[in-house]
């Protein structure tokens, strides 16, 4: 009898309930170029909480392409809490990107960094983090990247981690909402510690207890 042949291919007008609806796959049966997005986006639409495994790269991962594939994952992802914050964080109100008293960004989209509305901050900055992390320049592989391109990656955390802290000390029950359907800040926090491409004095949303025990180790 013939194998079964699985389509993971999601098609146009697909129901949201079928969306990436497919068995698993192992990592050393996903043949493809894009394996570990592959292997990363099963891991999280399986449990996005269980944190551990999904930052856990398979053995002999070449840990740049973990780097750039896991950051890839979260600036797409962090485009759902971009669309949730267009329905609350009014440039009228939201003026500045801010988070605390203390944090006020500027944004880099521009030839001088300048102050923008919170909104247009995060509008400008996944949208040049996504120009980045898809520049032929320095990212040409998904098989492998070299070091001085991997150096890059943590800028991109720095100022993408800024659109969580506004969502939280700005928009809380918004912020609550999406982290408690993705862990998106818990899985993002845990990924900058783990790699060290954060000063922790920067990650000022508070933490779980797990996460503060780990940071602090």
């Amino acid at each position: 009898m013939a194998a079964t042949v699985v389509l993971r291919r999601n098609r146009p007008g697909m129901k949201a309930k079928d969306w990436s609806n497919w068995p698993d796959q192992s990592f050393e049966d996903m043949d493809s170029t894009l394996a570990v997005q592959q292997y990363i986006q099963q891991l999280v639409r399986k449990n996005p909480a269980d944190i551990e495994l999904i930052l856990t790269p398979p053995d002999n991962q070449d840990e740049g392409v973990w780097k750039y594939e896991h950051l890839r994952q979260f600036c797409l992802e962090l485009n759902g809490l971009a669309v949730r914050l267009q329905e609350e964080c009014n440039p009228k109100v939201c003026v500045q990107m801010t988070a605390t008293e203390q944090w006020i960004f500027l944004c880099a989209a521009h030839k001088q960094p300048k102050e923008c509305s919170a909104i247009d901050y995060t509008r400008h900055t996944l949208d040049g983090a996504a120009c980045l992390l898809n520049s032929n320049k320095y990212f040409p592989s998904r098989v492998s990247i070299k070091e001085s391109s991997v150096s890059k990656l943590g800028s991109v955390c720095r100022r993408v981690y800024r659109i969580f802290s506004h969502a939280y000390f700005h928009h809380r029950q918004l912020f609550d909402d999406f982290e408690n359907e993705t862990k998106l800040c818990q899985r993002f926090t845990s990924f900058v510690i783990k790699y060290d491409l954060m000063a922790k004095d920067n990650l000022i949303v508070p933490m779980t207890e797990e996460l503060q025990q780990e940071s602090e180790a």
